[in-house]
């Protein structure tokens, strides 16, 4: 039987009168791609961060599986203590150290499974230059995994837009998650970057053993990428299923596709 990793039970987030997600029920299971689309304003974005501890929701948990056996209620848990369990998200707006290098972006979320203490840092006792030895050398493997270590140093501000995008990703990798949220990874990107970033996700799932759940705009990805996708209205999932069944989902053709139901 295929673990879940991650589901949300009966998840409500309510701001004052606004019901920006109603009893939202995902179910995400190991290896999957899951899609969570949907306009603007459905509550996409609110799903993710109530999922990773941006938000804490009004009603309902978050239950996360790390591992075969093992359950853990993250509802309203902080996000670096989510980070750490193994759950990773990118942003949709590029949230990068932008005047640090590439190597140093990656390097510092390393430090999110640092087990030396402030003072072993600043003295630079030997335990924390062990640590950092194996840190340092775990980027240099990252990177030239994903082909981002001839840029390596090279500042982030200077890498061109889909480069960026790449780099957020493999930060986030760097975290070594489980479970791997991608906040509309492909915007700003043409048709041949798309394209590319499609590929991308499915080697670092593969590659990583990765599970991925991800909001996306790009049809084109979400039905080339996806095993399953949720659709949002309004806070509310109106449809879900497999890319084939999406497709032929009356509502969310009219809804969402853009496409004349006689089509």
């Amino acid at each position: 039987m295929i673990r879940t990793v991650l589901r949300t039970e009966h998840v409500t987030m309510q701001f004052g009168g606004v019901i920006a997600v109603n009893d939202l029920n995902i179910v995400v299971k190991e290896h999957e791609i899951i899609a969570l689309i949907g306009p603007n304003g459905a509550g996409k974005t609110t799903a993710f961060n109530d999922i990773t501890g941006v938000y804490t929701p009004t009603k309902g948990r978050v239950i996360y599986s790390p591992a075969e056996g093992k359950e853990i209620d993250i509802t309203g848990r902080k996000p670096s203590e989510i980070a750490q369990l193994g759950i990773a998200r990118t942003f949709q707006n590029i949230r990068l150290f932008k005047d640090l290098s590439v190597y140093e972006n990656v390097l510092i979320a390393k430090h999110l499974h640092l087990e030396s203490n402030f003072l072993a840092a600043t003295f630079r006792l030997p335990g924390y230059k062990k640590e950092e030895k194996a840190m340092r050398a775990d980027v240099e493997r990252l990177l030239k995994e994903v082909n981002l270590w001839d840029v390596r140093n090279e500042k982030a501000s200077s890498l061109p837009y889909g480069k960026q995008r790449y780099l957020e990703i493999v930060r986030a990798l760097a975290t070594e998650p489980k479970l791997l949220l991608l906040d509309e990874p492909a915007a700003g990107m043409n048709p041949k970057e798309t394209a590319e970033l499609t590929e991308f996700i499915r080697q670092i799932r593969d590659h990583f053993n990765l599970t991925i759940f991800m909001i996306e705009h790009h049809m084109d990805l979400v039905m080339e990428i996806s095993d399953r996708i949720y659709v949002l209205d309004f806070g509310t999932t109106i449809a879900t299923g497999d890319p084939a069944a999406i497709q032929n989902n009356e509502r969310v053709i009219k809804a969402y596709l853009g496409e004349d139901e006689d089509a």
